[in-house]
């Protein structure tokens, strides 16, 4: 069975928009961290590592304490896989904080 792409389409342009130094962000990366007190290893693709960075820095703490957060808030949705969890607040963040986004980091600063 043939997998058809019509010309143009979202998928075909975003592959086309890939470049052969981004296809690092497909390989998936380890990175050991502590989570409360207990050790663990989450492997996830760079591209959401590269998202979790910029969440961290824009939150004003280090990363570990981030992953810690999102562990701690993703247990009620999801209690046994964490990599699952970063993924889907990767994309959240993505799609709140995205230019055609109407609410925007300030925003959300202000009314907390």
């Amino acid at each position: 069975m043939d997998i058809y792409i019509e010309a143009g389409d979202v998928l075909d342009h975003m592959f086309n928009a890939c470049t052969t130094s981004q296809i690092n962000e497909f390989i998936p990366e380890k990175r050991g961290f502590r989570i409360h007190g207990h050790s663990t290893t989450i492997s996830l693709e760079r591209a959401f590592w590269n998202v979790l960075e910029d969440m961290a820095h824009d939150a004003n703490q280090p990363l570990a304490r981030l992953i810690e957060r999102v562990h701690d808030g993703c247990l009620v949705a999801n209690d046994k896989n964490i990599a699952s969890c970063l993924r889907v607040i990767c994309l959240k963040y993505l799609n709140i904080y995205s230019s055609g986004a109407t609410t925007t980091r300030a925003d959300l600063t202000r009314a907390a």
